[in-house]
């Protein structure tokens, strides 16, 4: 059963260019031969498309831990892999460039403003300027980004159905999750820490770093939740919980038993709370958004209740999007002209350091 806790591990903030749900897979790639040579600041080509040294390096520079001194090896490798998923981001780009899709200007504003609200301006501008970024370039990243999750989700999550007989099909094979031991409740949250997380847990890699950062990144959580934002939203994009975050905030389940071990603020936070109830409790600069999903009492379910229905329902439907996600990754990737000129050089020098000056964001 899920921990109910408050996460404290320090992280990095990242104003992560690419998408963040785990959607670029370790494909296979067609090679394409090079109508003429390229240069050397051409780290890669997609169908024609040169994905430049600079585009990794303003990448690498809005990812990078700025605290950190990483070896040549290591920043050679974390590039390597940001190259792989510009590509990635590319072939979706130019789907979406035959799909004929765009981004309302103000959904950008939108995503822009997120990105930003629980920090101060001064803090804000000081931190594209430690990573070499101007506004205009974070804008175009987030356009790039959102820009693949729409064709995403209109190449994948339009396309998922689950039927009736996918339902009762999967309540008969697993009937026994579905009898309630014990008094329960189904409780989501969202965790925001005062501290840096040590890896990356939510979906915009937004992480607040300080106790103001933290209260201010809870009011704007809590003013979208107050204007109707889907709290499993929220929660994949901004909780700092790595082990609820991709799960949009579901704890599942939690029984009485456990719950009178948790610490009283969160305990009283859920008991003969009423679905849809949201508490913020907080301790120690962090804080958790509890949501009560249900109260379930003791006995068998079945998908008669229409909770049962929906939770089976979201189940399936989240198995069938990973697997078509990753089929449709993996098939456009293998379908691409793609040469990888970096990998390439790296291979060819035998694991030797190219002469790439490999620059850190302090300076290295």
């Amino acid at each position: 059963m899920p921990n109910v806790r408050f996460a404290s591990c320090p992280r990095l903030i990242v104003l992560s260019v690419l998408a963040a749900s785990g959607w670029v897979a370790a494909c296979r790639s067609t090679t394409a031969t090079p109508e003429a040579p390229v240069s050397a600041d051409t780290w890669a080509v997609v169908n024609g498309k040169n994905i430049s040294r600079q585009d990794v390096e303003k990448a690498y520079k809005r990812a990078q831990d700025t605290a950190q001194a990483p070896s040549d090896e290591e920043i050679l490798t974390a590039k390597l892999n940001i190259l792989n998923d510009l590509i990635t981001q590319e072939i979706l780009l130019q789907k979406a460039a035959q799909l004929k899709l765009d981004i309302p200007a103000g959904d950008l504003d939108t995503a822009y403003g997120d990105t930003k609200k629980n920090m101060p301006d001064d803090a804000f501008q000081k931190e594209l300027s430690q990573r070499g970024l101007t506004p205009a370039e974070l804008r175009e990243g987030l356009r790039r980004e959102l820009l693949t999750r729409k064709v995403i989700a209109e190449e994948v999550g339009a396309k998922i159905a689950v039927t009736d007989q996918d339902v009762n099909s999967f309540f008969n094979a697993n009937r026994a999750q579905f009898n309630v031991a014990e008094e329960s409740y189904h409780i989501g949250q969202i965790v925001v820490t005062p501290t840096r997380e040590p890896q990356q847990s939510n979906r915009s890699g937004d992480d607040a770093t300080t106790p103001q950062a933290a209260d201010a990144k809870t009011k704007m959580l809590m003013d979208r939740l107050k204007a109707g934002a889907p709290f499993a939203d929220l929660a994949a994009d901004y909780s700092e919980d790595a082990q609820s975050a991709g799960r949009g905030g579901d704890l599942g389940l939690v029984p009485m038993s456990r719950l009178q071990q948790a610490p009283p603020a969160l305990r009283d936070a859920v008991v003969n709370k009423a679905p849809g109830s949201v508490t913020v409790v907080s301790a120690g600069g962090a804080h958790t958004i509890v949501l009560v999903l249900s109260h379930e009492l003791a006995g068998q379910r079945d998908p008669s209740i229409p909770a049962v229905r929906e939770q089976i329902t979201q189940t399936l439907r989240g198995r069938k999007e990973q697997l078509l996600r990753t089929a449709y990754l993996t098939a456009a990737r293998g379908d691409a002209q793609v040469v990888n000129y970096l990998a390439r050089r790296i291979v060819d020098g035998k694991g030797a350091i190219p002469n790439l000056q490999l620059a850190t964001p302090g300076g290295r």
